[in-house]
């Protein structure tokens, strides 16, 4: 694991030569909120990481029901009982194995449920939602109850698989070659580059996704990134 710090922001960076992805950990006052679980194998050094910091985890936000994002949350649920666990309804669904759609969605089949994760939220976000110095928004596309995180301390932008930045920025849905993997796993590209639209709104001072590094001052990144994906989605 390859912890790297922004301000109260620090990424957590598994399998960094092979198949990189990453949790996040948000120092408050009151300790540290953890965003996403990743692998099952993540708990131990998501454990190291908090100690590093010397602050205890009061809460556990998930960006969506991936498996590289709630992988290790039994585990941790059952070493943190009494720590809360927030997601989105529509994630919560997915992550109970209903990959049923709502009426209003994109007819397009639901990618890389979980399996065997026997935890469920104790709380459910919506759009606008504030938790301590984060507010969540909602971000369909990646997945169609996916969420991204805003700390209104320092605008960064924790925005779990919106946007991909390994292998060159990205709206989630476009392939890039050099990891593609994101693009394959995308619920509904289309759905997902009007989140985009939405989160490039925030005027983020920091871009902190899902895989790859973190990135500062990203707005031309963001906004190039959704112009090609405009192009390549609309002519598709």
């Amino acid at each position: 694991m390859k912890m790297t710090q922004w301000r109260t922001l620090h990424q957590l960076t598994f399998l960094p030569y092979f198949f990189p992805f990453n949790c996040y950990l948000v120092e408050e006052k009151d300790g540290l909120t953890l965003i996403d679980a990743g692998l099952s194998f993540c708990h131990k050094e998501i454990g190291l990481a908090v100690r590093r910091i010397g602050k205890r985890v009061n809460r556990i936000l998930i960006t969506h029901a991936h498996p590289d994002h709630v992988g290790s949350l039994d585990v941790l649920k059952n070493e943190l009982p009494d720590v809360p666990v927030y997601m989105s309804d529509r994630e919560a669904q997915i992550l109970r194995g209903d990959k049923s759609l709502n009426v209003d969605e994109a007819s397009k089949p639901i990618k890389m449920a979980p399996k065997h994760v026997s935890s469920q939220p104790d709380f459910l976000l919506r759009d606008g939602d504030r938790i301590g110095s984060l507010i969540a928004y909602s971000a369909p596309g990646h997945s169609p109850g996916s969420m991204a995180f805003f700390d209104t301390r320092n605008n960064s932008l924790i925005a779990g698989d919106a946007f991909q930045l390994l292998g060159g920025i990205a709206v989630s849905g476009l392939i890039k070659p050099l990891f593609p993997f994101l693009a394959l796993g995308t619920w509904d590209a289309k759905t997902a580059l009007a989140s985009a639209k939405k989160l490039l709104m925030l005027q983020p001072e920091l871009l902190a996704v899902g895989h790859g590094r973190m990135l500062a001052q990203p707005l031309q990144a963001m906004d190039k990134a959704i112009k090609e994906a405009e192009k390549k989605f609309n002519t598709a």
